[in-house]
């Protein structure tokens, strides 16, 4: 029959839509009308493909996800000989063959499923997680990756951690496989003891969670060495967005006797990666000779005690 096409096993064919409908004008309207039931296991596209049917959105999701880095693909779309799909990216990663058929890929394009994704509007891959927004397919990656909803990274600084969610969902994960300290209020005292403070292993990592205001607050404080000098670092992170933790301020004070060294500023996003934070110079530094007269001159240990506390901004 003219216009019909082969379709992958457990694929089903609901709406036909004839060659001559096929061209650029055609298909938007063409689109309309089509419903594809698809086996998401396998997405082999006829070279001679004339028509697409949509089953589910979440079907369809699985049409357009690369097998390989399980990003939506987006054109320029590849697929191999046998109509496998793969997304221009990955095409060097697999050596230029066919990850489920091992067919040498080349650059055959599958311009249906570039023009199917052009028309279509989906929902925001983190829509169980609560995000209600819809886009079209091109706008749909670009809104992913600056959700509200979509899952952060893991605060803790001290390990390649690559372990993400919610805001519940990593605070547990701190306390019970990273063996932070969870403490409840909006002041704290943090005492830091360095027994050779010659010494500082590149880098010594520490982290507090705060609970209070209903909100969770991640305190880093910190030893590196910054070219060959020891220096310690301390800062506040804020569990969730950039345009929240604007409503929070904090303080920080070191000290030894009367004299005291004070860093007051507003908590960054852990949106914001640990390295962001400290290379913007948004935190409180104690170089090593201040360290050491905070700790009353004592050349054996430092003995710093960083004491702080959080605030709501007023009218906030």
């Amino acid at each position: 029959m003219k216009g019909a096409f082969t379709m992958a096993p457990g694929s089903s064919i609901v709406t036909v839509v004839p060659e001559s409908d096929c061209g650029d004008d055609g298909l938007s309207e063409a689109l309309g009308g089509i419903r594809l039931d698809v086996d998401s296991t396998s997405k082999p596209w006829s070279t001679s493909l004339a028509s697409v049917a949509l089953s589910s959105l979440a079907g369809l999701n699985d049409l357009l996800e690369c097998p390989v880095c399980t990003n939506s693909m987006r054109p320029p779309i590849l697929q191999c000989p046998n109509g496998h799909t793969i997304c221009s990216s990955c095409k060097h990663r697999v050596e230029n063959h066919c990850p489920t058929c091992r067919q040498e890929l080349g650059n055959i394009r599958c311009l249906v499923l570039e023009k199917v994704a052009e028309q279509l509007q989906l929902p925001c891959k983190y829509q169980s997680m609560g995000c209600t927004e819809i886009h079209p397919y091109k706008n749909k990656l670009k809104h992913e990756e600056l959700c509200r909803v979509r899952p952060y990274n893991c605060p803790y600084a001290g390990s390649e951690c690559l372990i993400t969610g919610d805001v519940p969902f990593l605070v547990s994960h701190l306390i019970n496989d990273h063996k932070v300290d969870l403490h409840e209020g909006c002041t704290f005292n943090h005492r830091y003891v360095k027994p050779n403070p010659y010494k500082v292993e590149n880098a010594t990592w520490m982290l507090t969670v705060f609970k209070c205001f209903g909100q969770h607050f991640c305190l880093h404080f910190e030893a590196f060495l910054l070219g060959m000098a020891p220096v310690y670092m301390a800062f506040l992170r804020f569990m969730g967005e950039e345009s929240e933790a604007q409503c929070f301020g904090y303080s920080l004070e070191v000290g030894w006797g009367r004299r005291k060294l004070t860093w007051q500023g507003t908590p960054r996003s852990i949106r914001d990666s640990h390295r962001k934070v400290q290379d913007s110079s948004d935190r409180l530094i104690i170089h090593w000779n201040m360290a050491l007269f905070f700790s009353g001159g004592s050349r054996q240990e430092h003995k710093l005690r960083v004491t702080g506390r959080i605030w709501r901004e007023q009218g906030q």
